[in-house]
């Protein structure tokens, strides 16, 4: 079985759960509502801010 191989996003942000991407978005303020809403679901995941500027991880 092979894995999908997702891409980096070109532009914005993006939600690195359990270190996959699965979401991207176009502001922080978005990516941190989406954080802080899959949080509230399932506490137990570890969440990231993926910045494709800086490409730079924000740990919560």
């Amino acid at each position: 079985m092979v894995a999908a191989n997702r891409e980096l996003p070109a532009s914005g942000y993006a939600l690195e759960v359990d270190g996959r991407l699965k979401c991207e978005f176009a502001t922080r303020d978005g990516a941190r509502a989406g954080r802080e809403e899959l949080k509230k679901r399932f506490p137990m995941l570890q969440i990231r801010i993926y910045d494709t500027q800086t490409h730079a991880r924000e740990e919560i």
